[in-house]
């Protein structure tokens, strides 16, 4: 670790560098791709770079929208949505998806994708993905500042009613082998993104497990 004095800023006033730093050392980070329906049954497909997994029992993800986008409400309106992983395969695809079409347009089609029907949800999945979560919204929370002043930003959380996983990402033990779908993961800029190999894995044990 370097002895030279930390370069500190504060976010209110600025960074002062060429691009803020904050989703490139919280990162890479798994990609939102959300599918939505409206209520009158347009589909939208987009994809969110602050997506994690929250909860265990009951499984519960969300991603976060800077404003109160199609995504958000689709889902407010319907109370369901369905995750689809995206991978180094469907990168090109994914990022055509994240595009500001004119309201009606159909991202699917856009991006040469095939919607199929979900079996507990009326959202539409990514049949190309390898992995879907069709879920149902538990919270849709508009953020706010340590001020308590309101952000344009919404934290979107579902839990996970049903999943897909394509057979061949599960090895003869039935463990799912994160590295063989290629997951692709969000970096810092404009353009960053990082994928996944078993050739940088390692493992540790919590210290109560490994005793």
């Amino acid at each position: 670790m370097s002895s030279e004095p930390r370069y500190y800023y504060e976010p209110a006033t600025g960074h002062g560098l060429p691009h803020d730093p904050l989703n490139a050392i919280i990162g890479p980070r798994p990609i939102g791709w959300i599918s939505s329906l409206s209520a009158s049954g347009q589909r939208n497909l987009a994809p969110y770079s602050f997506f994690n997994c929250f909860n265990y029992r009951p499984p519960i993800i969300g991603f976060s929208s800077n404003g109160w986008k199609d995504s958000v409400a689709n889902i407010v309106e319907t109370g369901e949505f369905v995750w689809n992983l995206a991978t180094r395969p469907l990168a090109e695809a994914m990022n055509s998806s994240s595009a500001a079409l004119p309201r009606g347009e159909d991202e699917f089609a856009f991006a040469g994708l095939t919607p199929i029907a979900g079996v507990r949800v009326k959202a539409e999945r990514v049949a190309e993905s390898p992995v879907n979560f069709e879920c149902r919204l538990t919270q849709c929370i508009q953020l706010q500042s340590a001020a308590g002043e309101k952000v344009n930003t919404w934290l979107v959380l579902g839990e996970v009613i049903a999943v897909h996983i394509d057979p061949t990402l599960l090895d003869e033990n039935g463990i799912y082998q994160t590295a063989a779908a290629q997951p692709v993961l969000r970096a810092g800029g404009p353009s960053a993104y990082y994928g996944i190999s078993d050739q940088h894995r390692f493992d540790l044990l919590r210290p109560e497990l490994g005793r």
